[in-house]
């Protein structure tokens, strides 16, 4: 599903937007920044979190770092990473395309503010070669983002 299903979700929301697909990796925000030219903080890097019993995504600046304290005082509780098994079974993307676009079931999206030191962004398209330019403000509509200040940048 993947690359396919978030093909499907830019055609049925926005379809002046169209994912890149690179013979480059983009799995790393290094490999994604080089690949891209852009810079590290543009990568849109998507993390798969457990807080209490809810599975969420959070959207950073690549080169933003979760912040426990802010962490626990947005989400009520301190989030763990989920494994890979489970990142693929919720996003239905693997690791290094994490992204939240054309998810087989509703997850709660948060964009952390660091993403709006930025006019565009780059984050990942289902796969380990693909990627997506917009704008951090699109990206949080398109998929019903809640703003989060969550990362230390």
């Amino acid at each position: 599903m993947s690359r396919e299903s978030v093909q499907a979700f830019f055609e049925a929301n926005a379809p002046e937007i169209e994912p890149v697909v690179l013979t480059d990796s983009t799995a790393t925000v290094a490999e994604a920044a080089q690949a891209l030219g852009v810079q590290e903080g543009q990568i849109a890097k998507t993390l798969a979190l457990k807080v209490g019993d809810e599975r969420i995504l959070v959207v950073m600046a690549g080169t933003g770092r979760l912040d426990n304290r802010k962490t626990k005082a947005a989400f009520g509780n301190r989030p763990r990473m989920l494994p890979a098994e489970e990142v693929l079974e919720l996003t239905s993307h693997p690791v290094g395309g994490v992204c939240p676009f054309g998810l087989p079931q509703p997850v709660r999206v948060f964009c952390d503010t660091s993403l709006r030191a930025f006019d565009v962004v780059w984050p990942a398209a289902g796969d380990r070669n693909s990627s997506v330019c917009l704008t951090p403000d699109r990206l949080a509509e398109l998929v019903g983002a809640e703003w989060v200040d969550v990362s230390q940048h």
